[in-house]
């Protein structure tokens, strides 16, 4: 679709080759670089972004991820290749914060659409959510903490830092389905030929994720316990919307060991609260969870970020995730 950059460069065909992009695109089956095709081609950032351009895209699109199958994306590194590649695109969907190399390279780059999925909803700060794996969640609040160092002991400032906008906003169906019409209304701007299909198509997701949420409002209304244990804080927002209370092993690291403090404080939460199963995620090792469940006399489970799909997660797309999430919720907290 991209006419004014038809001539596409040998380094963009050789970032696709590097990127392996018959295996990124999963629903799209074009394995062509973004920018090399007659459609509207989509880079996105991670999974999330992938599903929602891909949904609303539909036979319109080519869409392809900088983020692989199984990469943990909050450690993602872009090559140069992977960053000509995305100047090459008609658009790129990601979501600042949550992956600073990428926001990087979308400052840098002349992709002429380019979609942030932070500003097509409300960020919100859920107390327990530090800059994310040492990463910095907004330039506001960057400067303002900069000034409170200058202020305040460096104590006042760490603890400052702790509290930073929670990225993991997709794990809401409702704001995630806020994030869906603001694409849409993107790709209707960008590619007016196709508005009144990826308007349709919007729609469509909509209702799917409105289906979600109403199946995770009966779900969880009544059960034993509100509690549930993490491996790190991704799910403030789905815990918020229904009424949960999400208490993270670590916060920040899911990979690293509780002291022995912690996990005596979360085995008498445990006892306290009902809790009876520790969660871990797909994408990084379940010793910590495996651990505090041994010493706790717990279960563990699986609770997926969805921050990728790969032959590990319970369903093949981000609905059947969450409904597979929603029935480990239910089991854990005892719904009735």
């Amino acid at each position: 679709m991209n006419v004014r950059r038809r001539n596409i460069s040998g380094i963009a065909v050789t970032a696709a080759a590097a990127l392996g992009l018959g295996t990124l695109s999963a629903c799209s089956g074009d394995s062509a670089a973004a920018g090399n095709t007659d459609k509207f081609d989509v880079v996105a950032s991670f999974y999330p972004m992938q599903y929602l351009a891909e949904q609303i895209g539909g036979d319109h699109v080519n869409v392809t991820t900088l983020t692989e199958p199984g990469q943990e994306p909050h450690d993602l590194e872009l090559s140069a290749k992977q960053t000509a590649q995305m100047g090459e695109a008609d658009a790129v969907l990601y979501l600042k914060s949550l992956q600073p190399a990428v926001d990087e390279a979308v400052g840098q780059s002349d992709v002429k659409t380019k979609i942030d999925a932070a500003t097509l909803t409300k960020l919100e700060d859920h107390g327990n959510v530090e800059h994310d794996h040492g990463h910095d969640h907004g330039g506001e609040e960057h400067a303002a903490e900069e000034h409170s160092e200058e202020a305040h002991s460096e104590e006042a400032h760490s603890e400052e830092e702790e509290h930073a906008l929670d990225p993991h906003v997709w794990l809401d169906p409702v704001k995630y389905a806020e994030i869906a019409e603001g694409v849409a209304s993107a790709f209707e701007k960008a590619d007016p030929d196709n508005a009144a299909d990826y308007r349709k198509n919007a729609d469509a997701l909509t209702t799917k994720l409105a289906d979600l949420n109403t199946a995770f409002e009966d779900g969880l209304a009544n059960t034993d316990t509100k509690v549930f244990f993490t491996n790190h804080a991704a799910f403030g927002y789905l815990a918020e919307r229904y009424g949960l209370t999400q208490e993270a092993i670590n916060g920040l690291d899911p990979e690293s060991e509780p002291s022995p403090a912690r996990i005596k404080e979360l085995q008498d939460e445990a006892k306290a609260d009902g809790v009876t199963t520790v969660f871990y995620e797909t994408l990084v090792s379940d010793k910590t969870a495996k651990t505090l469940a041994k010493d706790a006399g717990l279960k563990t489970d699986v609770l997926d970020p969805l921050e990728g799909i790969t032959e590990k997660s319970k369903g093949d797309d981000y609905i059947a995730v969450m409904e597979s999430n929603l029935k480990a919720l239910e089991a854990a907290l005892g719904a009735k």
